[in-house]
Parts: structure tokens; C-alpha cells; sequence
């Protein structure tokens, strides 16, 4: 599966966009330095019940588009 399908899943699954998830993540402080995966794969299956794949999509957005070193 590509990132791109997976980013695609997510958005269908939740109806939440990859940019509204790199700025729910920046307003809850996850594109801080330091920052490390764990609580943000924590916060999007608690939140979004997406699986640990997913959840780590989300995180290589956020190193990519959203800010996270």
C-alpha cells in the first residue's frame, strides 16, 4: 500500500484530512522538538481508533508537511 493510500484510508475512516491532522497535531503541541512517535500514535488510536500503521502515517506526515524533526 503507498502512503498516498493510506492518507486516503485515514481521511475516509475519520473524515478528517491530512492537513487538519498536521494542525490538531500542532495544537496539541506534537510538532515540538523532541517530540517523539509514541505519544502521537497514542493519541490518534485513543482519539481516532486508527491502527498502529496508520497512526504512524500520520507521524511521517507530520516529519514531512507538519513541522516534526
Amino acid at each position: 500500500m503507498s502512503f498516498q493510500a493510506y492518507l486516503d484510508n485515514i481521511e475516509k475512516q475519520t473524515g478528517i484530512s491530512p492537513d487538519q491532522f498536521i494542525e490538531l497535531a500542532k495544537t496539541k503541541g506534537f510538532t515540538k522538538p523532541g517530540t517523539k512517535a509514541t505519544p502521537i500514535t497514542d493519541w490518534l488510536k485513543a482519539d481516532y481508533s486508527l491502527g498502529h500503521g496508520h497512526a504512524m502515517a500520520i507521524v511521517k506526515l507530520l516529519r514531512e508537511r507538519g513541522g516534526l524533526s
